[in-house]
């Protein structure tokens, strides 16, 4: 069996018979000729469909394949605008199938001879989009929360006082934050041991962004509070709507008082390669650290997310463990990536990166951001036009939230919770919901560059006939 499994010629003709199903499906899905985005079904009914095959035993595995295919959310049909997660380029996803067969991890360069100096590349060429000058370069890891937690890692390393990694924290620590920020900023810091007060959430203006007025009043009270104040963090964009923090004022705030500037690019980061919204994120180059997501907007196969540092070598300050059956020495090898990263089998996430720069160039990142953006502001508008219809926010990004409000205001809520589960059992579009002042507001993320007006127009039908 093992022969037979390690065939060179039954991957030939498996491997192309899945090619084909894949193809098959990317124009069934492209074409609109898929019947649903989504196939929903409860997860007890999927659980009852998966434990079925399960019991059938092995055989056809391109029955599996089709199975699969089938009976996942569709990202490359033109009506999903669900989740921040990026309906790949075809290309990346088949550079997939190469770093997966080749199964090259990267902790250690004899196990990265390609991965790791294609990382090193991608890092110097998305800190030079950032604007950060030639001490900049970074790492690739394994999504935004992990990128995220390591750049607050590294703020530790360097604003702390003493040797936190040694010897524990000896003061209690904080991080900065807008309360609209992503989750997994809370989450870091718990991680670190923080806890509730050493996460400070600044409340946001009326375009959810960080009252950043409020910075020296909030930084003033944690110490008061015996507190110890090491970073501020950005976002760029917030998750709910899309909202950009102003980091020129964040970075003023943190130059005057020594601390760690992170920005929380990991989906609108992207914009850095596009000439038209890149003022979206000006002052980015005054961070110490940013994260972008590679899989959001960037079209590439999760996960793979960049975290860039301004000065490289504050990338090798966050772990500092010995691992002598990896590593000879505690130099700062750029071309060990396990030094400076959690992961030591890391994905070939690099591979997919560099396949679409070898391929279409730097110039498709910056014509699908201004693809995206400019279809949430022709979305925005006809929602505006809509009678029964109101943005939450006038959009600064691809993600758009509004609601229907055809009905008295105590109503509201359950009817929009309720526009939202219909469509999801509907499965003709994908879209998701968000509460903002404890209004239920419906959410789209704009991720997929052949999504037409057409499509926008006919969701838009849908919802307010739901709603009526």
């Amino acid at each position: 069996m093992l022969q037979e499994a390690y065939s060179a010629d039954a991957f030939r003709t498996q491997a192309h018979h899945l090619v084909d199903q894949l193809a098959d499906y990317l124009q069934q899905a492209q074409s609109r000729q898929l019947a649903t985005v989504i196939p929903y079904r409860s997860p007890d009914e999927n659980l009852a469909f998966w434990r079925d095959d399960f019991a059938q035993g092995s055989g056809d595995v391109s029955d599996f394949f089709r199975k699969v295919i089938d009976q996942s959310t569709h990202l490359h049909h033109p009506r999903y605008m669900g989740h921040q997660v990026s309906p790949p380029l075809p290309l990346a996803a088949t550079a997939g199938l190469l770093s997966g067969v080749l199964n090259n991890g990267m902790a250690v360069y004899e196990m990265g001879l390609v991965s790791n100096p294609l990382e090193r590349i991608i890092s110097e060429l998305l800190a030079r989009r950032i604007g950060f000058d030639e001490n900049a370069s970074g790492l690739l890891t394994s999504g935004g929360t992990l990128a995220n937690l390591t750049a607050l890692l590294a703020a530790r390393a360097a604003k702390a006082p003493g040797d936190v990694w040694q010897h524990g924290s000896q003061e209690r620590l904080a991080v900065m934050v807008a309360s609209e920020a992503h989750y997994c900023i809370d989450r870091a810091a718990r991680i670190m041991g923080f806890g509730d007060a050493g996460i400070i959430k600044l409340p946001v203006n009326e375009q959810f962004q960080m009252r950043t007025d409020l910075l020296d009043a909030y930084y003033q009270q944690a110490a008061a509070d015996g507190l110890r104040v090491i970073a501020v963090v950005a976002s760029a964009c917030s998750t709910s709507t899309g909202a950009y923090d102003h980091i020129e004022a964040i970075a003023d705030f943190c130059e005057k008082h020594d601390l760690w500037l992170h920005v929380d690019g990991a989906h609108g980061g992207a914009v850095v390669f596009s000439e038209r919204y890149k003022p979206l994120v000006s002052g980015i180059d005054r961070a110490d650290s940013v994260t972008i997501d590679w899989h959001k907007m960037l079209m590439t196969p999760a996960l793979a997310t960049s975290l860039i540092f301004r000065r490289n070598e504050d990338s090798f300050r966050t772990f500092h463990q010995q691992a002598q059956y990896l590593w000879s020495s505690d130099a700062d090898d750029w071309f060990n990536s396990g030094k400076r990263t959690f992961e030591c089998t890391k994905l070939m996430m690099s591979v997919k990166i560099y396949t679409i720069l070898k391929a279409y160039g730097e110039t498709i990142f910056a014509e699908n951001v201004d693809t995206l953006h400019e279809l949430a502001g022709q979305f925005a508008a006809r929602v505006r036009q809509h009678p029964n219809l109101e943005l939450a926010v006038e959009p600064q990004s691809n993600i758009v939230c509004f609601r229907y409000i055809g009905a008295p205001v105590s109503e509201l809520n359950q009817i929009n919770t309720t526009i939202r589960q219909q469509l999801l059992h509907d499965g003709r579009f994908y879209i998701v919901q968000t509460t903002l002042h404890g209004q239920v507001y419906l959410r789209v993320s704009l991720m997929n560059p052949m999504t037409t007006m057409a499509d926008l127009d006919a969701l838009l039908s849908l919802i307010g006939s739901l709603g009526d």
